[in-house]
């Protein structure tokens, strides 16, 4: 019987070795585990000793995870699809390469998740290159000063919270204050700026996203945006891997020598959403229940926005994460971290949005690191001094309140200080040019606004910025170049806008 059963053997040996040679098959070695429990967007599997940290995993039914737990006796993994299919006991192998996305230029003026596949059915992606979403961030040696600024449009930022081409700046507030807001006026003013915007919805309703989206694409702002969603139905892994995949896309066009800016919104939703993986594949949990990594989280992506030295390609990737606080408290375990690792914040108080001063930005709790380095020398000559007469005149205000017979000076400082506040009040989506911001601020500077009722300041800026004409097209090119006006020149523009504003007052007083 032992005799026949070799024999057997021999002969299929036998059969198999004819097969191969005349059929050109090749014989390939696979893993096979197979799944032990699923719960909740985590699974565990077992029988794949080599399977790598961060590596792609396909079960039965086509649904991909990640490795992320590599415990002697099993594998966390983390799904990136639905687990409603999946059953204990199931066939689950090795894919060979860690999680990946595709990048290349096809990707402009696209929407997609945060595995590369479109959601505008407009068509699949034109492009092979894939690169995965955890990289290494540059090394020092290859990055360059932050010093181009970045201009988003907003007067109160541009002039006061400067963001250079390579920065990180936080963007933090309580609940519906504005904070997307002031990301996609920023992305619009990108408009013809040699810039690409990524814009990475991470946790948001998939109604506000489609608004957003419509409304970049009504600005003609989508063809030079991409838009990756991983809306707030979307499992914890896809919200866990979306602002990675988002940075590797963005990385790309760094190195090919593009300046790019990346929107996170919001990095709150992505640490709801690790905490959750976390306590699912039962690491220890630590402050506010978050794991012990938590920190490293946001740091190992956010330290990926830099400026490349030009020998590198030259590119910039600037990051502009928001995080939502909770009854304006900045100390905070999340916003915190954020904090420390940013360079600047930029905070929105809900108090300042109640009273309708929109842009609801708190110039004092902001603050920009990089500051007039991002900036051109044009607004040096008016930061200073507006953020002085802006800080005095909030502390003159608070005192005024206590019914104080105040002097002619303090009153002047006041009034003065209301209409700086009003001027630097602004409607969404409506971003001035650099040279608009400049005239309209040199003007409340120089005491131009004094005489116009409060309640026409923000009108008498608007119509000081439309009568501006061609004649100022060689100073518009100074500035833009970096040159700092001489005093001639900004008599030139101070005497434009007293005439503007005194033609607008006597508007006023024919049409009280």
């Amino acid at each position: 019987m032992k005799g026949l059963l070799q024999q057997y053997i021999q002969q299929a040996a036998q059969h198999i070795d004819h097969v191969v040679q005349n059929d050109h098959f090749v014989l390939h070695e696979r893993e096979v585990g197979r799944l032990i429990r699923v719960s909740s967007g985590v699974a565990s599997v077992q029988g794949l000793p080599n399977t790598k940290a961060m590596e792609l995993l396909r079960f039965e039914n086509g649904v991909m995870g990640i490795a992320f737990n590599l415990d002697p006796d099993e594998i966390g993994v983390v799904l990136l699809g639905e687990d409603t299919e999946l059953k204990a006991g199931s066939r689950v192998e090795r894919s060979g390469r860690v999680i990946d996305v595709p990048v290349g230029q096809a990707l402009l003026g696209r929407v997609i998740d945060a595995l590369g596949k479109p959601l505008d059915n407009e068509g699949s992606l034109q492009t092979e290159l894939r690169w995965p979403i955890e990289r290494e961030a540059k090394p020092i040696i290859e990055r360059a000063p932050v010093s181009t600024p970045l201009q988003t449009g907003i007067k109160v930022i541009d002039a006061l919270i400067p963001v250079g081409r390579g920065q990180r700046q936080l963007i933090l507030g309580d609940r519906q204050t504005g904070k997307t807001a002031i990301a996609i006026d920023t992305v619009l003013n990108q408009h013809d700026k040699n810039m690409i915007c990524i814009y990475c919805a991470i946790g948001q309703r998939g109604a506000s996203v489609a608004k957003l989206i419509q409304q970049l694409r009504e600005q003609d702002a989508l063809k030079y945006s991409i838009v990756l969603v991983a809306a707030g139905e979307s499992t914890p892994g896809l919200l866990y891997i979306a602002p990675y995949a988002a940075t590797s896309i963005g990385e790309w066009f760094m190195e090919q020598g593009h300046d790019v800016l990346i929107i996170y919104d919001d990095l709150t939703h992505h640490a709801h959403a690790y905490r959750e993986l976390s306590l699912l594949l039962r690491r220890p949990p630590g402050r506010e229940a978050y794991p012990g990594d938590i920190f490293y989280l946001h740091s190992r992506l956010l330290e990926r926005a830099t400026h490349l030295k030009k020998q590198y390609g030259g590119g910039s990737l600037t990051a502009l994460p928001i995080i939502e606080t909770q009854a304006q408290n900045l100390s905070a375990y999340i916003p915190t971290n954020l904090i420390s690792i940013t360079d600047g914040q930029i905070y929105l108080s809900p108090v300042l949005f109640q009273k309708g001063e929109l842009p609801a930005v708190d110039v004092g709790k902001s603050v920009s690191r990089v500051g007039g380095k991002a900036q051109l020398p044009s607004y040096l000559d008016i930061s200073g001094p507006l953020r002085l007469s802006y800080s005095q005149f909030e502390e003159l205000e608070t005192f005024a309140r206590f019914g104080t017979r105040l002097d002619d000076a303090t009153r002047h400082n006041i009034e003065r200080g209301r209409r700086v506040r009003e001027v630097l009040k602004q409607d969404e989506s409506t971003p001035l040019s650099v040279f608009e911001q400049i005239m309209i601020l040199q003007a409340v500077i120089a005491g131009l606004f004094d005489t116009v009722p409060i309640e026409r300041v923000k009108k008498a800026g608007l119509q000081l910025c439309s009568a501006l004409t061609d004649q100022f097209v060689p100073l518009q090119n100074k500035i833009y170049s970096g040159e700092r006006l001489t005093a001639e020149e900004k008599d030139q523009l101070l005497n434009f806008a007293r005439s503007v504003l005194n033609s607008v007052m006597e508007n006023i007083h024919e049409n009280p």
